[in-house]
């Protein structure tokens, strides 16, 4: 496996952060305020893949990933020095399609830096970077900005993006992407009309229901741990370092069976995938058990959640520059729909587990969906010369 894709995840483990309440307190605005921040850098990730990937398909993969890089760091330092809430938002949702410009390229990139049958274990290393963050990331992040300020995680958040350049600069091909056609237009039309595959829309889908089940689930887990469990706010940062484990864990060992054995994983790990849902939410009150639960899930969501998004660049294998933006879009989707879910549910219900009964309904659905199309879902298309 190419070093630089291990570089590359470290740029998706840099592109994640959040401190609402400092922030808020900082800036004079409400934590529901400063939660449109949360929901602007979710919007933005969701346009900005297929709006980047469009706009610099034509570019060498380096010079898209590093402009990438570099703006998603300077917005970073306007958000370090800016004492006003509106700038900050702004550069909130532009430092989104900065990241989802790096991440849609980086995948096409991962993808092409390994052999044609191998997807899913690129895909794994660059996810990886994902499954980081959660581990380390957000304590680290949180511990950050409660020893010396918000402001000093997007310091630092624009200081991580160097060695992630550097890597791009050492490992990434400078030539430009090649497409079949010779007008680069009527080459990104065709790239769009692959939109109406079946294939190609099933495994999108999937993948967002699927994920969208997953942060439902994770952007709610801190009431869970802290009102169902009744443990400490303590325990909230373990919670999360728990899942992140997993997560970890279920991205790598999927990297390794997606390719050859998408079946295996995907008819196994998505029944289970349900049940475990259900474990967790009818054992919340159960400390250990929820603990456990939280670990086993996290391995499970991120395990078919991962397949999924592979079997993504697997059935848009004839849109050569398209394809990351396709996947990139299907998990973005999972993670704007999934909290909304779950907090409109929440509202409802007035209920902190509701967001865990969200997650099992989507997945239900994900497995009913799965089940009618089986066999469409893991056949590889051949790619046209």
């Amino acid at each position: 496996m190419p070093f630089v894709l291990y570089l590359l995840a470290l740029a998706v483990f840099v592109m994640l952060a959040g401190l609402l309440p400092a922030i808020a307190a900082d800036l004079g605005v409400t934590v529901a305020t400063a939660g449109l921040l949360t929901s602007a850098f979710a919007a933005g990730m969701v346009v900005g893949a297929p709006v980047m990937a469009a706009f610099a398909r034509r570019w060498p993969p380096r010079r898209t990933l590093l402009v990438c890089l570099v703006a998603f760091a300077a917005l970073h330092v306007v958000g370090a020095v800016t004492d006003r809430f509106p700038v900050l938002l702004a550069a909130r949702v532009f430092s989104a399609v900065a990241n989802a410009g790096f991440l849609a390229v980086a995948l096409n990139t991962a993808t092409r830096l390994v052999p044609e049958h191998r997807k899913g274990r690129a895909l794994a290393v660059l996810l990886s970077g994902t499954t980081i963050a959660t581990v380390a990331g957000v304590p680290a992040g949180a511990m950050l900005g409660t020893a010396v300020g918000w402001r000093a995680t997007f310091w630092a958040i624009a200081l991580l993006c160097i060695p992630a350049a550097v890597g791009v600069l050492r490992g990434v091909d400078s030539r430009p992407v090649r497409t079949r056609g010779g007008d680069g237009r009527a080459s990104l039309r065709a790239e769009l009309a692959h939109l109406t595959s079946p294939r190609l829309l099933l495994a999108m889908g999937l993948g967002a229901l699927v994920n969208a089940g997953t942060f439902a689930v994770f952007t709610f887990l801190a009431p869970v741990v802290t009102e169902v469990a009744a443990l400490a706010d303590v325990w909230v940062p373990v919670a999360l370092v728990m899942f992140g484990v997993g997560s970890f864990v279920g991205v790598t060992l999927a990297g390794r069976l997606s390719d050859q054995r998408p079946c295996l994983v995907l008819a196994g790990g998505a029944p289970l995938l349900l049940a475990g849902w259900i474990l967790l939410a009818l054992s919340g009150s159960h400390p250990v058990a929820l603990m456990v639960m939280i670990l086993v899930q996290g391995a499970m969501s991120f395990g078919v959640g991962s397949t999924l998004i592979t079997r993504v660049l697997y059935a848009a294998s004839n849109a050569p520059t398209m394809a990351g933006a396709y996947a990139t879009a299907s998990l973005n989707v999972g993670a704007v729909v999934g909290p909304v879910l779950g907090a409109l549910g929440l509202a409802a219900a007035s209920n902190v587990m509701t967001p865990v009964w969200v997650a099992v309904g989507l997945t239900t659905a994900a497995l009913i969906i799965m089940l009618a199309a089986r066999g469409q879902l893991t056949t590889v298309p051949v790619t046209a010369a």
